[in-house]
């Protein structure tokens, strides 16, 4: 039930979405009723993960000073952590060596005692007292003990400190990096032409801009942070199992290739369902944006049922796609946990062996314990990254597509046209279509005097608002050209072209605050006294005095406060206080009620004076006093004249004129104004 913007390209010349949603989801498979939901383009597929990944780390290029200090204060904490472990084995040594030198006889040599334990029979225990660093007699060294303890606090002090300095060092830098990337898109959008917003859902495009851009900032803030780290400690104890034991350090990277293959395996199906997960995030969006928006369209229809039902199938479809993301990419943390037991029961077991035959002191086995332990933490944790990283690449994937959406044409300042145009309009020949397999407006010529009004009536679908559209140059023309006093548009800047047309559209928008605020928006360097006498002219002032906070009165996007009427003379005044040459009236009195109608045709009136004005209307009544009007019917102009010549003629215009206000029979009235 999609609601569709009276400018907006019509849905046979929409370009069609090329990306099949089963590629993006394999368990689902869109119906036909399904219609256009998902608005927008969808997201890619995982073949494109490694140019966005990339693209994504890219964004850190401008801060990468400040990122290299963050990786520097990531390896020093690293480093520390993992000497760590080594010499709190040393501590153990020193507390074994003391517990089992205190229980041997002082004085005699240790040679000795190993010798005598070997005739005894007890050859593992000469084993490992001749490795140990016994003395016979002594008890636990606390001094080295104490010593040992305080450097370990010290190194993981230090560590903590190096990691509380990179993670804030990363916070900062990953906000300016999105800030930018948010200033990026927001310029984008400003610069992408009216048909590519024409062509998406809306609430599609705001869960891109939102949702999809806090995914990244959560991608680049912890997960990046924490692979760097989970790498490095990774290789790190890599190392120092291999320093402490080597025979040991090759039982324990028998994790590595089948976690590898693990990550793999999952990975790639995860990144697909991700992918999936954020564009079905984006319908959801799209649905709940569009329903608030028409919220009063859907009570009146009483669709509130369907509009839930409508909702409850997208949502489910979320459900199941966030469920099958979030189902397979947990699978990866305990699988690799599982490898990781399986290495920690070998080492542990060999490790107990090489203590017992003196071939390792008890302080490096339990020191490769507990690089074991760490081993195994830093690799589960890459495997968590994953997860994270393959949801922010998804998005990163649909945020670049509109970073990537081709701009309106670079253009440049003219000073062909001077500051106030006289209202001088000609159409040479143009010629428009929203895709070259449908021509919508053809071969299209006529002049418009300056302070002129035009009134251009046709059926729906037949071009009218298009046609003021191309004066607006919201689309390029495929032919011919338009002329302001002289000057082709195609030669002017889009914002010189715009600063000379004032527009009052049927839908009156308003933007959230005052209503003086909203008139100024015409023109922000307006007076207090400037719109005073704007709203004078155009009939707001007599109803805006009677509110408690007069202009101050605080409106909404909706005009919650003042009514449909009053909302549509508030946009005229915005018009008036622009002070255009060019005016352009597209429906302004279809959605207000009769006795409204005058005053906005008083408003308009005054508006109109001394101006050239294009109007489209459907009541034909409203547009009797036109100098000209211009019947059209599939893109082309059929007729143009004077109310009067229009109807002596009897040809569209009177077909249109006698089935409007006959419902399609003559009477004495219509033919009496014939004649």
């Amino acid at each position: 039930m999609a609601r569709k913007d009276k400018n907006q390209v019509p849905v046979e010349t929409a370009a069609p979405d090329t990306v099949e949603e089963e590629e993006l989801y394999p368990e689902y498979k869109p119906s036909e009723s399904d219609g256009d939901m998902f608005g927008g383009t969808p997201a890619k597929k995982a073949e494109n993960f490694w140019p966005a990944a990339k693209r994504l780390v890219g964004l850190l290029r401008p801060e990468r000073t400040m990122f290299a200090v963050v990786l520097v204060f990531v390896a020093a904490s690293v480093v520390l952590t993992v000497i760590a472990p080594k010499i709190l084995g040393a501590a153990m040594d020193v507390i074994f060596n003391g517990v089992i030198g205190s229980q041997l006889p002082a004085g005699v040599p240790l040679e000795t005692l190993v010798e005598a334990q070997r005739a005894a029979g007890n050859g593992q225990f000469a084993d490992m007292l001749a490795k140990a660093n016994v003395v016979p007699g002594a008890g636990i060294d606390f001094v080295e003990l104490s010593r040992l303890i305080v450097i370990v606090l010290a190194l993981y002090s230090v560590a903590s400190v190096f990691m509380w300095l990179q993670g804030f060092l990363l916070n900062a830098l990953v906000m300016r990096v999105v800030y930018k990337l948010r200033e990026d898109i927001q310029g984008k959008l400003n610069k992408l032409p009216l048909g590519y917003f024409d062509t998406r859902q809306r609430g599609d495009l705001m869960s891109r801009v939102t949702n999809d851009v806090d995914n990244i900032q959560s991608a680049l803030q912890q997960a990046f942070s924490q692979l760097v780290q989970s790498v490095l400690t990774v290789v790190g104890i890599g190392v120092m199992m291999f320093i402490v034991s080597w025979q040991l350090g090759l039982i324990a990277l028998i994790a590595l290739p089948l976690s590898a293959v693990i990550a793999g395996v999952i990975g790639s199906k995860s990144q697909k369902l991700f992918a999936a997960q954020w564009k079905q995030t984006g319908a959801v969006n799209g649905h709940v944006e569009e329903t608030f928006s028409g919220l009063e369209l859907v009570r009146a229809y009483g669709r509130d049922e369907e509009m839930l039902a409508e909702f409850d199938e997208r949502n489910e479809r979320l459900f199941k796609a966030s469920f099958g993301a979030q189902f397979v990419s947990g699978m990866i943390m305990p699988a690799m946990q599982f490898v990781a037991y399986i290495s920690y029961v070998l080492v542990a077991v060999v490790g107990g062996v090489r203590v017992a035959t003196g071939q390792m002191t008890l302080g490096d086995a339990t020191a490769f314990i507990q690089y074991s332990r760490e081993f195994s933490q830093p690799i589960g944790e890459i495997a968590g990254i994953a997860n994270m990283i393959q949801s922010g690449v998804a998005s990163a994937e649909r945020t670049f597509e509109i970073l990537d959406a081709d701009e309106q044409d670079a253009e440049q300042d003219s000073d062909l046209l001077p500051e106030q145009t006289d209202g001088h309009v000609r159409f040479e020949n143009v010629s428009f279509s929203y895709s070259p397999e449908t021509p919508l407006i053809r071969d299209v010529s006529f002049t418009v005097e300056p302070g002129q009004t035009v009134a251009i009536v046709g059926p729906t679908g037949a071009g009218k608002t298009t046609l003021v559209n191309l004066v607006m140059r919201f689309y390029e023309l495929t032919g011919g050209r338009i002329m302001i006093d002289g000057v082709d548009t195609r030669e002017l800047s889009r914002e010189q072209v715009r600063s000379q047309v004032g527009m009052v559209l049927q839908d009156a928008w308003l933007f959230e605050g005052t209503i003086k605020e909203n008139i100024r928006y015409g023109r922000l360097d307006a007076t207090d006294e400037e719109i005073i006498a704007a709203a004078e002219a155009t009939m707001v002032d007599r109803f805006v005095r009677q509110l408690p906070q007069g202009y101050d009165t605080v409106v909404d996007a909706d005009g919650g406060t003042v009514s449909a009427g009053e909302r549509q003379l508030i946009t005229i005044a915005r018009a008036f206080i622009a002070q255009p040459s060019l005016l352009i009236l597209d429906e302004a009195t279809s959605s207000v009620d009769t006795r409204t109608e005058l005053l906005v045709q008083h408003a308009m009136a005054a508006l109109r004076t001394d101006r050239t004005s294009f109007v489209i209307a459907h009541r034909l009544s409203t547009i009797r006093d036109a100098h000209t009007i211009l019947v059209m019917e599939n893109g082309d102009i059929v007729e143009h004249g004077n109310h009067a010549e229009l109807l002596a003629r009897k040809g569209a215009y009177y077909e249109l004129y006698k089935t409007q206000f006959q419902g399609g029979h003559e009477t004495d009235e219509v033919a009496a104004e014939v004649h």
